[in-house]
């Protein structure tokens, strides 16, 4: 299982459904298509959220922001 996973739903509102369930975050960002990219520590805390957000898991692609410029 990976350890990311993306929701529809806002960076704050995973930020403090992870803190609630004392699950430790690796790494989020704000997803251009709409919706937060979490990364877990660890497979465990992903299986947690992913269960807390059940249907608001956005299964399939989606458009991320670009976090480095190209070469030049």
């Amino acid at each position: 299982m990976s350890r990311a996973l993306n929701i529809n739903a806002t960076q704050d509102h995973v930020i403090a459904a992870c803190a609630k369930r004392k699950v430790a975050i690796s790494a989020i960002e704000a997803l251009q298509s709409g919706g937060t990219r979490v990364v877990m520590n660890n497979a465990d805390d992903t299986a947690i959220i992913m269960k807390a957000y059940g249907s608001k898991v956005i299964r399939g692609g989606v458009t991320r922001t670009p976090t480095r410029m190209g070469r030049l």
